[in-house]
């Protein structure tokens, strides 16, 4: 039986198949997919997921979360070392037009927690996760608020856009783009649950 992974090394990549196989995996299973697919086929996807599957705030926040409640996505990024993380994201109000998030990895002692704003992109349906704005106040369950353009943080998220595509019903990918230069950094997101 064919993995995300081999889905991704057909040529062209086929994103209905695609989206069909993660869609019809329990998430435990498509967690541990996502979490095996290396950078290049990452760089890959993003390129094949362009204008495939439009993107909006109720995609990483469902309707029906609670406001002020984070939803995880389960990440796996291009990076040698360090590559599994979370996106958390969270509703801050009623109707809002951002949502509010952190990052959370082992490495956030050392790199903090990269606070961003959740926002519609210019076009194609994409997502923009926005490092150069911090939530104005913190929610319950997430670290203290930190801004990205000091320290360490400068350098993991500092001047940073991370311009997201979907996948699935589920998964997203992304690629982060530095000071308005795109970079060769790509990451999976996997939204938990089964709905």
């Amino acid at each position: 039986m064919s993995t995300f992974a081999d889905l991704l090394k057909c040529d062209p990549i086929d994103m209905d198949t695609v989206a069909a196989h993660l869609d019809a995996l329990p998430h435990d299973e498509r967690v541990k997919q996502v979490r095996r697919v290396g950078g290049g086929l990452q760089r890959k996807l993003f390129a094949a997921a362009q204008g495939f599957k439009a993107l909006d705030h109720a995609y990483y926040v469902p309707e029906a979360t609670d406001d002020k409640t984070f939803v995880r996505h389960y990440g796996k990024n291009s990076l040698p070392l360090f590559s599994i993380f979370e996106k958390r994201f969270a509703r801050p109000e009623p109707e809002s037009p951002v949502m509010w998030g952190y990052n959370h990895s082992s490495m956030m002692p050392l790199v903090g927690p990269g606070h961003f704003v959740l926002r519609t992109g210019p076009g194609d349906g994409e997502m923009h996760v926005d490092y150069y704005s911090t939530p104005p106040e913190r929610l319950d369950g997430a670290p203290k608020l930190k801004a990205n353009d000091s320290g360490i943080s400068t350098l993991v998220y500092g001047h940073m856009i991370d311009v997201m595509r979907g996948v699935s019903d589920h998964v997203s990918i992304g690629r982060a783009v530095k000071k308005g230069a795109r970079t060769a950094n790509y990451f999976l997101l996997c939204r938990e649950g089964a709905a």
